[in-house]
């Protein structure tokens, strides 16, 4: 049998310590000990302990455990991810239960059983190898999260249809209610989930992003909560799963609405109860997410046909957003393509193409049915494939039939355009009004009198 994990077990009583030693050195890698507690924090500094067995009384005549629960604490302060095991006497159950409440994780009883004492220290060591892969996975996680949010574009907008779902954002950010978010794809429901975590008390920790779509019957159990070694035929190791991954932090369950009826029932348990239990585990974990879920379909039409559970409905909406299309968020198209042509235009370097004034009116009489998916992918398509620096309406959509010919819809998007444009120059001016109407063309009481129209 292959020998893993480091214990150090503290007792007063030498002979003790030696039987220990004897028995658990075929088992464990390195075994040590002491019969003084303050040897404690220098053993912990210089050797990398899995396993703490901690006698509860050092002082002689002293039957309270008050030395055992002092030292506990200090461990625990040295290193939280150690995991104690008190050492008791038959009649001191009760006392440690009260120690396990401020951190130890089990205890054992003199005498012990062998095998018994080796197995609890065996799960003990699985124990701690977890809550290292839970703490350099959410280091990761971190890391990447930050990355992310480097290169994850910014909800863009002055629509009062977006300042509305900001506005929602805002307050429920701050507590840990359960959202759902709907809305078309590629209406941004992802940034909207990130939004919320980035206000919320969260923020320093975890967002983690799972598609549920990609997630089939076979895999969603031990994606979503894990799997123990040996669980299946290719559990080769213990895995943590999304849920205890996403601890302390926001987990958005995207695509809830691709959720069988049978899957819907086993997301529901878990969330209703708060805990899981691992696939071939007989331990369930408690686990403390904030649950945002999006999806684009129509939720209430699925709960009328029977396809979606009603009373997971009401577990995942605490706080119900929907996302406007882009097609009702008409005044936001123009910021947005400016946005991805600087974008696209810095990351291909091609910083001085401009889109001319037809190739605007296109944009804003297309419908985009992608939303801001769509328009993302066509402005970077223009940026790549343009030549002379100026990006025109065939360029966009390559005198695609399919954009409106409303010209009532058309003289509103002249005055979006021209609002659109003001707001572009007055905020490339920083304020400065003479600058925005030189940028523009225009005087600056042309310029005022045209803000004072738009009401900028």
């Amino acid at each position: 049998m292959k020998k893993y994990g480091k214990i150090l077990a503290v007792d007063d009583n030498q002979d003790l310590l030696k039987s220990l030693q004897r028995m658990l050195k075929f088992d464990f890698d390195e075994f040590y000990s002491s019969n003084d507690p303050k040897n404690i924090p220098s053993i912990l500094s210089s050797k990398e302990i899995d396993v703490v067995l901690l006698d509860m009384n050092f002082t002689e005549g002293d039957q309270s455990g008050r030395d055992g629960l002092y030292w506990l604490k200090r461990i625990k302060q040295i290193n939280e991810s150690i995991i104690v095991i008190l050492i008791t006497a038959y009649g001191e159950v009760e006392l440690a239960v009260k120690a396990m409440q401020e951190g130890a994780t089990n205890f054992v009883t003199k005498p012990w059983e062998p095998q018994k004492l080796i197995a609890t220290l065996q799960n003990a060591i699985e124990l701690r190898r977890t809550k290292l892969k839970i703490e350099e996975l959410k280091k990761s996680n971190e890391s990447v999260t930050q990355e992310i949010q480097n290169k994850i574009d910014p909800i863009i907008g002055n629509s009062e249809a977006l300042k509305h779902i900001l506005n929602t954002v805002q307050k429920v950010a701050k507590t840990d209610a359960n959202v759902l978010i709907l809305g078309e794809n590629g209406t941004g429901k992802e940034l909207v989930a990130r939004e919320i975590h980035n206000k919320s008390e969260r923020s320093k920790k975890v967002f983690l992003s799972v598609d549920l779509n990609t997630l089939n019957e076979n895999i969603f159990e031990s994606e979503l909560f894990g799997h123990v070694k040996g669980a299946f035929t290719d559990a080769k190791e213990n895995k943590i799963g999304r849920v205890e991954a996403a601890s302390g932090g926001t987990l958005f369950l995207d695509e809830i609405g691709n959720l069988s009826i049978n899957l819907q029932s086993k997301l529901l348990t878990v969330i209703q109860n708060r805990e899981f239990t691992p696939v071939g585990s007989s331990k369930s974990i408690k686990f403390d997410v904030r649950l945002i879920c999006a999806t684009n379909k129509n939720i209430k039409e699925m709960i009328k046909n029977q396809i979606f559970r009603d009373d997971l409905y009401f577990r995942i909406n605490t706080i119900e957003i929907t996302n406007p299309a882009l097609r009702d968020r008409n005044e936001d198209i123009i910021l947005i393509a400016d946005y991805f042509l600087k974008k696209y235009s810095a990351r291909y370097n091609k910083n001085n193409i401009r889109i001319n004034a037809a190739a605007y009116n296109s944009l804003l009489k297309y419908k985009w049915p992608g939303n801001i998916r769509e328009l993302k992918h066509t402005i970077e398509k223009a940026v790549i494939l343009n030549d002379d620096g100026i990006i025109k309406s065939d360029d966009l959509f390559g005198g695609n039939n399919t954009l409106s010919e409303n010209n009532d819809l058309f003289t509103l998007n002249l005055e979006s355009l021209e609002k659109s444009a003001i707001e572009k120059a007055v905020e490339d001016a920083k304020g400065n009004i003479s600058k925005a109407s030189k940028i523009l063309g225009i005087s600056r009481t042309s310029l005022y009198s045209k803000m004072t129209k738009h009401g900028i």
